[in-house]
């Protein structure tokens, strides 16, 4: 599942790609992932493009306002709007030759105003993607907490130490910070040597800072590499971060240098059920290593 930088590198690849063309026409295949299909082909033509911005795991694509000519001949809005865009686990999105076949699992395509289209592909459909005009958009990202690169000292530990529940599972909660995910949440608590069965009420402000500062490393590094693939595709999703290998290596070392000493306590087992690996660990070390699901 893309996390935070994942969708960070597809969203800088559409701002350079797409910003400022305009729509001119709305194809459509399989719907079941779209919130209203009729939407996108009432609304989405004849608004320009204006902005590509990531919101935790979604993409938003700010679209003008339209003309009247626009808004007469097919009956939609005017305002301004939004396209929220969620990859799931396989989707992807990027504007595509109009005049080259569609590649299996094609699903929607927009027809710019410069002879390309903006062609989303998801073999799996566990994406989403709707339609929003201004209230909407508010009421739908009204749930999810702060930006973990933008979240202050203060406020990162107002979220984190107030809530008794364990460490991880307050970094993967949407509502207290919006765009990590279980790769990049592992690798925070490893860097800052805190064990992710703790609870957010034991991590004292010193503890709360040493994560915020690790997490947000972490992440602007991950940016930098381009995010993590499991599929390794060029030029989408692609380059491991800090010490991911490539799968089917046994264990993979979440950061360099020495892991801190086992103390011999028994195995537990930490399992996700959005990792794509098992996390084994030590009941007083952060030691673990991560292992492929069998």
């Amino acid at each position: 599942m893309p996390e935070l930088p994942e969708v960070e590198t597809v969203a800088r690849g559409l701002r350079q790609a797409i910003l400022g063309r305009r729509i001119l026409s709305v194809t459509l295949g399989k719907t079941d992932f779209i919130d209203d299909p009729a939407a996108l082909e009432q609304h989405l033509p004849g608004r320009q493009i204006e902005a590509v911005e990531r919101y935790g795991k979604f993409m938003l694509l700010r679209l003008s306002a339209v003309n009247q000519e626009t808004r007469a001949a097919t009956n939609g809005d005017a305002a301004p709007a939004s396209l929220l865009v969620h990859l799931g686990m396989t989707g992807q999105i990027a504007p595509i030759p109009a005049r080259l076949p569609l590649e299996k699992h094609t699903h929607v395509c927009l027809l710019l105003d410069d002879g390309r289209e903006l062609r989303y592909t998801d073999a799996r459909r566990f994406g989403r993607i709707a339609y929003l005009t201004k209230t909407s958009l508010a009421e739908e990202l009204a749930g999810f907490g702060a930006d973990p690169l933008e979240v202050s000292k203060e406020e990162f530990a107002n979220r984190i130490c107030e809530r008794r529940a364990r460490i991880k599972a307050l970094l993967l909660d949407q509502s207290v910070l919006r765009g990590v995910g279980n790769i990049y949440a592992d690798e925070s608590l490893w860097r800052a040597r805190i064990h992710p069965a703790r609870l957010g009420t034991k991590l004292g402000g010193k503890d709360a800072e040493t994560l915020r500062r690790a997490l947000q490393e972490i992440l602007r590094k991950a940016i930098v590499l381009r995010g993590s693939s499991i599929s390794g595709r060029a030029g989408r999703i692609s380059a491991a971060p800090s010490g991911v290998r490539a799968r089917g290596e046994k264990v993979l070392s979440l950061q360099n240098g020495d892991p801190p000493r086992d103390c011999g306590g028994p195995k537990q087992l930490f399992l996700s059920q959005m990792s794509a690996f098992t996390a084994q660990f030590c009941c007083a070390a952060v030691t673990w290593e991560k292992q492929e699901k069998g």
